[in-house]
């Protein structure tokens, strides 16, 4: 099992793409995802996106592991 952490895509480059985890930005390894666009959202594990997923669903997520650093 891994950890991935849902992002919003703000910028696009070659082989990597600007990421907003909320507080964060970050670019990441996007090489792997096609036909990715601004405004998709994509599952980060270890510094590269390995899969897009809905918005609904990246914000159901988010929502899980701010409940959970909150109880920490």
């Amino acid at each position: 099992m891994c950890v991935a952490i849902p992002g919003k895509v703000i910028e696009i480059y070659e082989g990597e793409s600007l990421i907003d985890f909320g507080k964060i930005k970050k670019r990441v390894n996007t090489f792997f995802i096609d036909n990715i666009q601004e405004g998709d959202y994509v599952l980060i594990h270890a510094g590269c996106a390995i899969e897009k997923v809905s918005e609904e669903e990246a914000i159901e997520t988010m929502d899980i592991f701010k409940s959970i650093s909150e109880e920490l």
